[in-house]
């Protein structure tokens, strides 16, 4: 099956774009393009739901859980983040399980209390900016 150029085209447009905001973005700006891309992929996985298409359900949900175990429960410093590092892990761990349960049970309510859980934390991430807590910060480079 074959794509319209104007699709082609939109589809490398969108992978500039990501490429390009993510190689320009701080740790901060990092963070809050994994708690966008983790929203879009459970909505997807919503969609697909509601289409009854498991394939699609099944690769964005995989896609969301992956942010969450890679991305974000492991950026998070639990020595140095104390209490809400251990609250945020703990969140995380029950979304990845929610999001699971919403995979085998086709569970479009599971998918709404992710969203509910989660959205607050973004926006609240997207409020905090300048220097933060030093557990936020990046580990500067030797020699720099």
């Amino acid at each position: 099956m074959f794509t319209s150029v104007p699709s082609r085209a939109a589809a490398a447009y969108r992978r500039v774009a990501a490429d390009t905001s993510i190689q320009g973005a701080d740790p901060h700006q990092l963070v809050s393009l994994l708690f966008e891309a983790l929203v879009r992929h459970i909505l997807a996985a919503r969609g697909a739901l509601e289409r009854r298409d498991a394939a699609a359900k099944g690769v964005a949900l995989g896609k969301a859980v992956r942010i969450i175990e890679e991305g974000l429960k492991a950026g998070l410093n639990i020595q140095e983040g104390g209490e809400i590092a251990a609250n945020l892990r703990s969140l995380y761990e029950y979304c990845v399980l929610r999001l699971t349960q919403a995979n085998l049970r086709n569970d479009r309510q599971a998918l709404d209390e992710v969203i509910a859980l989660i959205e607050p934390v973004a926006e609240s991430w997207k409020q905090i900016r300048g220097p933060g807590p030093a557990y936020l910060q990046p580990v500067a480079a030797a020699g720099a």
